[in-house]
């Protein structure tokens, strides 16, 4: 499993763009500022601010998809059996390959007595919110403002022109 999603916007961007100049309102806007990166990270399906991962999948010979993009890295493959003991595994028991696209793959090259693979590793699009793309971030700002001025009502649904930045970056995902 990933770590919750890290911030896309710094604090200091989303109190300006709400116009927001006492402290205040600091940690509503923290709050803010996490939900809007992770609903971001839920619609382009994508990790978006680098962060380490840990996995389980299949324990099989065939190539296993990380449900997890775009991999930066696999750092770490481990056998877990029936009673949940993890056995890290050789270099040589397994094979890993990170593809064009950011997708992970990891397959079995020896039989081991496991239910499962553990595959530990990094994902994300940036190292910091800085490497992220302007649309993506102007969509957390956008959607920050939202949530703010909505807060004590009913927020809705994403608006329309955040879902525009967004949609060039999302990734479908057919199986």
């Amino acid at each position: 499993m990933a770590t919750p999603a890290e911030p896309i916007v710094t604090m200091s961007e989303a109190q300006a763009y709400v116009r927001i100049e006492t402290g205040e309102e600091e940690a509503l806007v923290a709050g803010l500022i996490r939900t809007a990166s992770a609903i971001c990270e839920a619609f382009i399906n994508q990790v978006v601010v680098a962060r380490e991962f840990e996995l389980d999948l299949p324990a099989s010979g065939a190539w296993e998809r990380l449900p997890i993009t775009p991999v930066r890295s696999m750092t770490t493959v481990a056998a877990v059996d029936a009673a949940g003991v993890v056995t890290p595994l050789d270099s040589g028991g397994y094979a890993l390959d990170v593809d064009f696209a950011g997708d992970g793959w990891v397959r079995l090259e020896q039989a081991v007595d496991a239910s499962r693979l553990r595959v530990g590793g990094r994902a994300g699009m940036a190292e910091d919110e800085n490497g992220v793309p302007e649309p993506l971030r102007q969509g957390v700002l956008r959607l920050v403002a939202h949530l703010f001025t909505a807060r004590d009502g009913d927020g809705g649904e994403v608006p329309a022109a955040v879902t525009a930045l967004w949609r060039p970056h999302r990734r479908m995902r057919l199986s």
